[in-house]
């Protein structure tokens, strides 16, 4: 690294920092955005990525998971009669009303389960288990939720839809992409708290018989349900997850505040680069004059450019840290990978030769000539 980069960097420590807080805001920015579509996307498909299903039936145009409309369960029975279906299992998601002890209430997400089978259970529990389900009127919401709906410990007593239920268990990480918090229950208790007919239901989950073509189970569950659509797991999450970041515009939001991060960030550094480059222009004379090839300019620029690139992005993981930390903990979902760190590392460095590139234009028209002009 030529050392006149790291000198003309230094100097003026100001600029320094104006240029490292440019780069910081951008980095943490886009980050953050790109953390929150990550972490929305995850969360909006959650429980059909967890489901352990194979295909799902829906009622004809169901757009997305939240609010599928019900159908009735004789369905259920033809789905087992069909070949190639090694189980299937009937599934309730729907919106209710939580009461808390202390009168006050939230919209929840009912999820009506099967606690004996192995599909579309809650995951992640850390305190009871799913057999504990099979008890009077027990649900398990999620510990991110303990505040909102006035949880303190598993025992404990609420209503919704004036049943009453007892929380039997936590799990942790399932969050929903809107702020109704998922509460598990069992098909039954489910059609009680969601006010439901007997004979119904919004879903059923099919897990397809080992060796079994999922394209032709597919095929054939259509043809013996032409009233239903049938979807494999990835479709519906895919639909769901569709829908709520892109159909309600959300998702564009949040891309396009990354977006603009990275527009600050570039013109933030673009501007101090460029100034760092005149205030020394004279010097950029001098080294020309003496013979130095228009190359080694150049990559003192891009070097001064390579330098502050990897500072800022150093700090911005600090930073980055402690928002993810405080946002994740506060409910906001926030899904920051390596992946990411990594990409955004070369996106970084690439802002910054870019802003150099600009200063560049500078120098190729300096004439050498200029540190002898008085």
């Amino acid at each position: 690294m030529p050392p006149l980069a790291r000198r003309n960097l230094f100097h003026d420590k100001i600029r320094l920092m104006v240029t490292l807080n440019g780069i910081v805001f951008a980095v943490v920015l886009i980050v953050v955005q790109l953390g929150l579509f990550f972490g929305f996307t995850t969360s909006t498909k959650g429980v059909l990525d967890h489901s352990q299903a194979d295909l799902w039936i829906t009622a004809r145009n169901t757009p997305y998971v939240d609010v599928a409309v019900s159908f009735n369960e004789r369905k259920y029975y033809q789905v087992l009669a069909t070949p190639g279906v090694a189980a299937a299992q009937k599934y309730i998601v729907r919106w209710s009303q939580w009461k808390g002890q202390d009168g006050h209430t939230e919209s929840v997400e009912v999820v009506g389960v099967d606690p004996d089978k192995a599909m579309g259970l809650p995951w992640n529990i850390v305190e009871g288990d799913v057999s504990q389900l099979k008890q009077p009127h027990a649900v398990m919401v999620d510990e991110i939720y303990k505040q909102k709906l006035g949880v303190h410990k598993v025992g404990e007593w609420f209503e919704v839809r004036d049943y009453r239920v007892k929380v039997v268990g936590f799990t942790r990480g399932i969050r929903a992409f809107t702020t109704a918090p998922y509460v598990f229950t069992t098909f039954k208790n489910a059609q009680d708290l969601c006010m439901f007919d007997v004979d119904k239901t919004n879903f059923v989950l099919v897990k397809a018989a080992p060796g079994a073509d999922l394209k032709k189970l597919q095929a054939e569950l259509q043809r013996r349900l032409p009233d239903n659509d049938i979807y494999t797991t990835r479709e519906f999450a895919q639909k769901t997850s569709n829908y709520w970041m892109f159909t309600t515009g959300a998702g564009i939001s949040v891309l396009m505040g990354a977006a603009l991060g990275l527009v600050v960030g570039l013109v933030v550094v673009t501007q101090t680069i460029y100034a760092t480059t005149l205030d020394h222009i004279r010097e950029f004379g001098t080294l020309k004059a003496m013979g130095a090839p228009n190359s080694f300019v150049y990559r003192v620029i891009i070097t001064q450019a390579a330098i502050a690139a990897v500072m800022g992005y150093s700090l911005a993981l600090v930073v980055t840290f402690f928002v993810t930390h405080g946002g994740s903990s506060a409910g906001a979902p926030i899904m920051v990978t390596w992946r990411l760190l990594v990409a955004m590392f070369f996106v970084t460095v690439g802002m910054c030769i870019t802003a150099g590139l600009v200063s560049i234009k500078k120098v190729m028209g300096l004439d050498p000539a200029m540190v002898f002009r008085g």
